[in-house]
């Protein structure tokens, strides 16, 4: 599913590479019908400042949205794991899920980066990609409304991910992330305090785990068709 690599790419640190596959990005978008029309309707104004805008404030934006504000952060884990250690265990079993199926991290980001993920699903099944990100639901519903409410075009990719996975708003993990308040980018010291606070917990048992990333990393146990190694290319 390239759309899957394509989104990847639109959540990426914006570059000068990213400014000049836009063209690519929105063709491959359109042929493949992977989205509902309404959800790729709204990705067009994503798509055209991607293209247009001055990569530096685009850069800077970008920066101030998921490197700045830690509820938007896109490392999936951060949401319900925070820095405790719960999430390294989370992400070396995530890394050795996607070593089992052929897929090797060449960058810097960490393995519950949704770029990467998506990266990866885009070598799966479509069946398969869409549990997966049904189990992430309530991060990814968090993550849309979130950047609704801040007016960025970049609600438009969480949305239809959001729509693809059937993720549900009403549950009590997707409550209780979106009651979350939001972080001010700009407000260094509330950033700091907020990091330093314990991560969020959903359910009674502290010890149960979070049942959004639990049930992603079963979803995701090695199958037996391996994928397909992970490359730079959207085609």
């Amino acid at each position: 599913m390239k759309s899957l690599k394509a989104l990847s790419a639109l959540l990426s640190y914006p570059t000068a590479d990213l400014q000049s596959a836009i063209p690519e990005i929105g063709a491959i978008l359109h042929a493949e019908g992977l989205f509902a029309p309404r959800k790729q309707v709204k990705l067009e104004p994503l798509l055209h400042w991607l293209a247009e805008d001055d990569l530096y404030e685009v850069q800077e934006t970008y920066v101030l949205l998921f490197d700045r504000a830690r509820t938007l952060s896109l490392n999936l884990f951060e949401h319900v794991h925070g820095e405790s250690r719960d999430r390294g265990g989370a992400m070396v079993d995530l890394l050795e899920t996607y070593r089992a199926g052929g897929f090797d991290l060449t960058g810097t980001e960490l393995p519950d980066h949704l770029p990467v993920l998506l990266e990866f699903l885009s070598t799966r099944s479509r069946q398969e990609a869409q549990d997966i990100l049904a189990d992430a639901g309530p991060i990814l519903v968090a993550l849309a409304d979130r950047l609704a409410r801040r007016e960025s075009p970049y609600a438009a990719v969480l949305a239809a991910l959001v729509d693809f996975a059937g993720a549900d708003r009403t549950t009590q993990e997707a409550k209780t992330l979106l009651a979350e308040a939001m972080d001010d980018p700009t407000d260094l010291a509330a950033l700091d305090q907020t990091y330093a606070e314990a991560q969020v917990m959903f359910g009674p048992d502290p010890d149960a785990g979070c049942p959004a990333a639990r049930d992603m990393l079963s979803r995701m146990a090695p199958s037996s068709a391996p994928a397909a190694p992970r490359a730079p290319a959207l085609n």
